[in-house]
């Protein structure tokens, strides 16, 4: 295997699968050889980061197109370009296999994968509906292989952080989640805060791939206002956990955050009762690994490197999903999506 650069230093908050004492931080370094399905901009981007995991081998690319995959392995290093998908998924030195094409089609490249007996990590959406991804989790369990959705924002340090405060009540009872950005940002984030907790009420304003947004209400009188941002316009994108003590929030971009923010008051709300003084705050930094170089990023792309390690890290221990977004996670939010996909006109 090629020397790697060193891994990044470890963050001051661990990750979820460490932490539950389900891996080890150093197994990192296992070694899996990655296949990618999908010449596009986000697999370039992918294999920029994941090539940083000192386990991580870029072995493979396969395309629709032939020439596309020979062309993305000579641009991006790929130590192999195959001319069709099976001939990828088929190949003894591939163990995991990448899916970064359109969501139309990750059920079909997926299962291609899974029934070759490889590990599959799927670029959100998962799936088109509910149906379709149980149908690929259970293609995965009989082969006895992981199938992790690609809900990269769950690895992130700083939601790794704010995590961990809501489940141990420091912001008290989540009260309300507040998010802008794409449905299924907004939605993870708003299931992160309430669990496997199913909405008594849906309300959904706006157009498919437009500006809208969507008012969801749980028992207990808990609320989730979730904003889809339009394209283009110079829109917020932050998310808050709003709690009965405090407030944490996950700064631009909320969906892939390098700083949370957190504020707990002596008693709240704090400006009401305080005198109008503001809450205390205390803010925590993750910086993205310097050691990836990645030419024209989407915004902090560079932190499929989390998404990556920890993959490497269950597998290591020979899980079959990550905690950070598990099998159970990945179903209930596929259904509160499509929920709300079919309420917008």
């Amino acid at each position: 295997m090629a020397n790697k650069t060193a891994p990044p230093p470890a963050q001051a908050f661990p990750p979820r699968d460490v932490s539950l004492g389900l891996t080890r931080a150093e197994d990192v370094a296992f070694p899996l050889r990655w296949g990618i399905i999908g010449t596009g901009e986000i697999s370039r981007q992918f294999v920029s980061a994941a090539r940083e995991c000192s386990g991580a081998t870029i072995a493979g690319v396969s395309s629709r197109s032939a020439h596309n995959a020979h062309a993305f392995a000579a641009a991006h290093g790929v130590e192999k370009a195959y001319d069709t998908y099976e001939d990828m998924v088929a190949a003894p030195d591939i163990d995991i296999v990448y899916i970064g094409t359109p969501g139309d089609v990750h059920k079909e490249h997926s299962l291609i994968a899974i029934e070759a007996g490889k590990h599959v990590l799927c670029e959100k959406e998962l799936a088109n509906n509910v149906a379709d991804a149980e149908e690929m989790y259970a293609a995965a369990e009989r082969q006895n292989v992981m199938l992790q959705d690609g809900v990269w924002t769950r690895f992130f340090p700083a939601v790794e952080h704010a995590r961990h405060l809501i489940e141990e009540g420091a912001i008290g009872d989540v009260v309300m989640v507040q998010s802008a950005f794409a449905v299924v940002y907004t939605a993870q984030a708003m299931t992160l805060a309430y669990g496997d907790a199913k909405p008594t009420n849906i309300q959904v304003g706006g157009k498919k791939s437009a500006a809208g947004g969507a008012m969801l209400e749980f028992e207990n009188n808990r609320f989730a206002s979730l904003t889809f941002v339009a394209f283009p316009s110079e829109f917020p994108e932050v998310t808050e956990f709003i709690g009965s003590k405090g407030r944490i929030t996950l700064e631009e971009p909320g969906h892939c955050p390098t700083a949370l923010t957190v504020r707990i008051p002596p008693v709240t709300p704090s400006r009401y009762m305080n005198g109008n003084t503001p809450s205390p705050l205390q803010r925590f930094e993750y910086p993205l690994p310097d050691s990836i170089r990645m030419p024209r990023p989407f915004p902090n792309q560079q932190g499929f490197i989390y998404m990556v390690e920890a993959i490497h890290r269950c597998l290591a221990a020979g899980l079959r999903e990550c905690p950070q977004f598990n099998k159970a996670e990945s179903l209930h939010l596929m259904e509160i999506i499509s929920a709300i996909y079919s309420l917008r006109a």
